[in-house]
């Protein structure tokens, strides 16, 4: 019987639409958990066929033509994942009954406070018959990593058969779902981007979300959240229905890689602080209200409450910064997620992809607008799909043909939605700017006309890398790669194996070099700042006063995440060697806040 005890205590977080798209095939059998994005139906169909030929399976197409295919398409994939990781798995722990070396090489990938660690060297040096033991040891603590999936909650577009709507169940996030569901996966799946109500309710068609009358949960479901508020509400929500959370996956606003949503300056250690003092009332609440709707629903009732984990995850860099997480905030698992497109054995980024990242500073990695969702975006500059949009409004053609459609969520011109980021929805907003060109400045116009070119075609740049590494043909309009990495990565300069990056998580081995990366709390206190100093900036003459209010604030929660971490750094044992150093970089952004004006109402 498996213990089933997590091996690590990090996981990698989805990255982008393909970045992650085969990651458990690389990681899960070293019992390393990651997420795959289930949004985009063509991409997994072409590495389905991919790696079904690269491997000799049986694959058969499926088809646009197939009523259910986008569903369908998604089951099919996930089963062929799930299939190949068990078998790689079973493989991987007979390597280590038979080799030493192999052995002694994974022990070392281990967590060094992890039990399986301290298990497996003891048999060694107890110089017991070695390979029946060791196998029977590893048969009852060794487990894969979870082959988790994604679903962005927003990216929930109506579809159509010409021009005739599809029923809800047909919508993008809803099939991904079904998808998800229906395949024979045990995993959880992380909702992202905030609450989708219809799809939380759409859970209940499938029972493998409901617990068996053992307690237990084949299919499990990860919020992505950025504060307590927000869990409890979609957690309640979803009890309701009878549904458990199983993890809340917190998530910095602004130091992450993808879409930022920022908070209303609330700062990721008094989030955490909240969490960890109210994780109880998150479950007791969860927990009466689920037995009430199981209850009503004659389905089996847990006599205690489920489990209930609490991660966290963006700008995570030094195994300090981990351990503390671990520790003082008594998380499960810490979430590496950006590093990671630095380790070809883990990630899918083409070569240049990967060495543009590799060289970029900190000046490189900035929050764009880039996203048709009309979402702050994390990019770097210096990427092909940058260099052929800049080409493209150079010759006055600017926007994507719009292939894909997934973010085709605009209805301004068309009941079926439109991106912002195709040329079709580009070409009706210059046409209307060009018509109102002399009532502005030339510095207005540029401004407006910028704010319509910069959208990128996120559907297919966050797909390409995937394609170039794979040397799996790219059709259409070239678009290049768009890739979504978080600021911390400016302090990663290498291509890193995977071996060495686990080592550097777990404090064995450094892969940064001596350089003056702040620590993870002080990088996000400084983009959130900026940040106000922005939103500040941008204020019009017609400022509203919730506008205002929102503003002073936002001030407000900054000031006091400052004056919490002035007591957490004087009172923990870890960040000792920088102590000083925080606490001065605290001090100055502290006056820095004080000195931003928040604007007033004029009276007239």
């Amino acid at each position: 019987m498996n213990t089933n005890q997590p091996v690590h205590t990090f996981h990698i977080p989805v990255m982008g639409l393909a970045y992650t798209i085969d990651s458990p095939i690389r990681v899960a059998h070293y019992g390393i958990s990651s997420v795959i994005s289930i949004i985009d139906d063509e991409l997994i169909e072409k590495i389905h066929s991919f790696y079904s030929k690269k491997l000799h399976l049986n694959y058969e197409g499926i088809s646009t033509k197939i009523h259910d295919y986008r569903a369908e398409r998604i089951t099919a994939y996930l089963n062929m994942v799930d299939d190949v990781v068990k078998q790689k798995f079973e493989a991987f722990k007979q390597e280590l009954t038979e080799s030493k070396e192999a052995l002694d090489h994974y022990i070392a990938m281990l967590p060094n406070k992890s039990e399986l660690k301290k298990g497996l060297q003891q048999l060694i040096e107890g110089g017991i018959e070695f390979k029946d033991t060791i196998k029977n040891y590893l048969e009852t603590h060794l487990s894969p990593g979870n082959i988790d999936v994604n679903i962005m909650t927003k990216v929930d577009k109506d579809n159509f058969i010409k021009n005739d709507p599809l029923p809800v169940t047909f919508k993008d996030a809803h099939a991904s779902l079904r998808g998800f569901a229906n395949s024979k996966l045990s995993s959880g799946v992380v909702l992202s981007a905030g609450m989708n109500p219809r799809l939380y309710s759409y859970f209940e068609h499938f029972k493998d979300f409901f617990p068996d009358s053992n307690g237990d949960l084949k299919k499990k479901i990860i919020l992505k959240v950025s504060d307590f508020r927000s869990a409890m509400i979609q957690g309640n929500f979803l009890a309701k229905k009878g549904l458990w959370v199983s993890e809340y996956r917190i998530e910095s606003g602004l130091n992450c890689g993808g879409h930022a949503f920022a908070t209303d300056g609330y700062l990721l250690g008094p989030i955490m602080e909240e969490f960890k003092k109210k994780k109880e009332q998150l479950i007791q609440s969860a927990h009466e209200l689920m037995v009430k709707a199981l209850t009503q629903k004659e389905m089996s009732v847990p006599e205690k409450p489920l489990e209930l984990k609490i991660t966290v995850q963006g700008g995570v860099g030094t195994s300090e910064e981990h351990e503390f997480l671990l520790e003082y905030y008594q998380v499960d698992a810490v979430g590496w997620g950006s590093p990671f497109l630095l380790v070809p054995e883990a990630t899918s980024v083409d070569v240049a992809t990967r060495n543009l990242l590799a060289k970029s500073k900190e000046d490189d990695f900035y929050i764009s607008q880039i996203s048709p969702l009309g979402v702050p975006f994390n990019t770097v500059k210096g990427t092909t799909n940058e260099t052929l949009k800049i080409n493209r409004i150079a010759q006055n053609k600017a926007g994507s043909s719009c292939p894909k459609k997934l973010l085709a969520l605009s209805k301004e011109f068309s009941e079926q939605g439109i991106c912002t980021a195709s040329r079709k929805y580009q070409d009706i907003k210059l046409e209307e700017l060009e018509a109102i060109k002399n009532q502005l400045s030339a510095a207005e116009f540029d401004k407006k006309k910028t704010k319509i070119t910069d959208k990128s075609c996120l559907c297919v740049g966050l797909a390409n890398a995937s394609y170039l590494e794979n040397d799996i043909k790219i059709k259409g309009e070239a678009q290049g790669v768009v890739i979504c990495p978080g600021p911390n990565l400016a302090y990663f300069d290498k291509e890193v194996t995977l071996f060495d990056m686990v080592q550097h998580i777990y404090g064995n081995t450094s892969v940064l070099d001596k350089n003056n990366r702040p620590n993870m709390f002080i990088n996000e206190l400084k983009m959130y700042v900026d940040y106000l100093k922005n939103e500040v900036e941008e204020v019009s003459n017609e400022i509203s006063s919730a506008q205002i209010k929102k503003l002073q604030s936002f001030k407000n929660n900054l000031l006091h995440g400052i004056a919490y971490y002035v007591t957490l750094f004087t009172e923990t044992k870890f960040f000792k060697t920088d102590f000083v150093k925080i606490q001065n970089q605290l001090h100055e952004y502290k006056n820095i806040i004080l000195n931003i004006e928040i604007p007033q109402l004029e009276i007239a």
